[in-house]
């Protein structure tokens, strides 16, 4: 019985088997490793908002830690609100690091409302790194209540 067709590629070819796409496999394992320890600021998470839907208002909050006023930059374009900005390295920086996951840099996040909001009627307030903004509803564009009478 002959051995099998396997068996006698490795026992007696002098060169085994090349696969092109190995380093491309390698290079993918790394890469996957490597984005999935960026912190949430490269990746588009920065900075975390919740949004609050009221009747007639929107509340968007944003953790900004260690920013000021100065440091972000708000936009609204039609039922879309863009916080932009940039984190400022600390002191420390140029430290040898045991652990580092806040990053710094420059940040954009944009959060797609669901309903118009009036431009002048918008209200911004940066407590404790907290930014709070509200946006109110246009009366135009708020629902109008329709009674039915009997007739």
């Amino acid at each position: 019985m002959w051995p099998s067709q396997e068996f006698r590629r490795w026992a007696f070819d002098p060169f085994p088997a090349f696969d092109p796409l190995t380093g491309f496999r390698r290079m993918q394992r790394e890469m996957s490793r490597a984005l999935s320890e960026l912190p949430a600021i490269a990746t588009g998470n920065f900075p975390p908002v919740n949004l609050w839907l009221g009747e007639n208002s929107i509340v968007v909050t944003a953790e900004l830690p260690g920013l000021t006023t100065d440091d972000v930059d708000i936009t609204l374009n039609q039922d879309a609100l863009t916080l932009r900005g940039e984190r400022h390295p600390s002191a420390e920086e140029n430290a040898g690091w045991h652990r580092r996951e806040r990053s710094y840099g420059r940040f954009s996040r944009a959060v797609r409302l669901p309903f118009r909001v009036d431009p002048d009627r918008v209200q911004a307030r940066f407590t404790d790194g907290i930014l709070e903004i509200e946006l109110v509803r246009p009366d135009a564009d708020r629902p109008k209540k329709i009674t039915v009478h009997a007739g």
